[in-house]
């Protein structure tokens, strides 16, 4: 293949759609969430992360396995989780097996600032997906989006 192949140009041309399309969603849901709650969208998303980690009593993450989950660098997870963990809204202690591992976990603060941030993320994703929708280019990616099912 050629950098002219038109499979080539198919493929960045969808590219750049998606890319599109999440730029518009984030935009939108950043904007919803900090004006009603003074979150970003990466603070909600690693707030989002560390309350869904829970099986019970005791679950955790180690601060690379969070680093992945929300697509940070682990620099950058740092620094967030330091930012949140100066708002109350989070916590880091070592592991007590493996004095190595730091794990972080929510706080009551920081689960009550998601389960209220919660309906404005989803009600800003909606719009934003419903906005993205009348667009002829990203209509077959929201459907795709709306397609995706979590398992069971």
């Amino acid at each position: 293949m050629t950098a002219t192949d038109p499979a080539l140009t198919a493929l960045a041309q969808g590219w750049c759609a998606l890319s599109l399309l999440h730029g518009k969603i984030e935009a939108h849901v950043e904007r919803a969430l900090q004006a009603k709650h003074g979150l970003s969208v990466r603070e909600y998303s690693l707030l989002d992360v560390l309350n869904r980690q829970h099986d019970g009593e005791g679950g955790h993450l180690q601060m690379k396995q969070v680093a992945d989950a929300v697509v940070l660098s682990q620099s950058a997870t740092t620094r967030l989780v330091t930012r949140l963990e100066e708002r109350g809204l989070l916590s880091r202690y070592l592991c007590p097996t493996d004095r190595r591992g730091i794990y972080t976990d929510v706080s009551e603060r920081g689960a009550k600032l998601l389960a209220e941030a919660r309906p404005t993320n989803d009600t800003a994703l909606r719009e934003a997906l419903d906005e993205a929708a009348k667009n002829p280019e990203l209509a077959p990616l929201v459907k795709a989006v709306e397609a995706v099912r979590t398992p069971a």
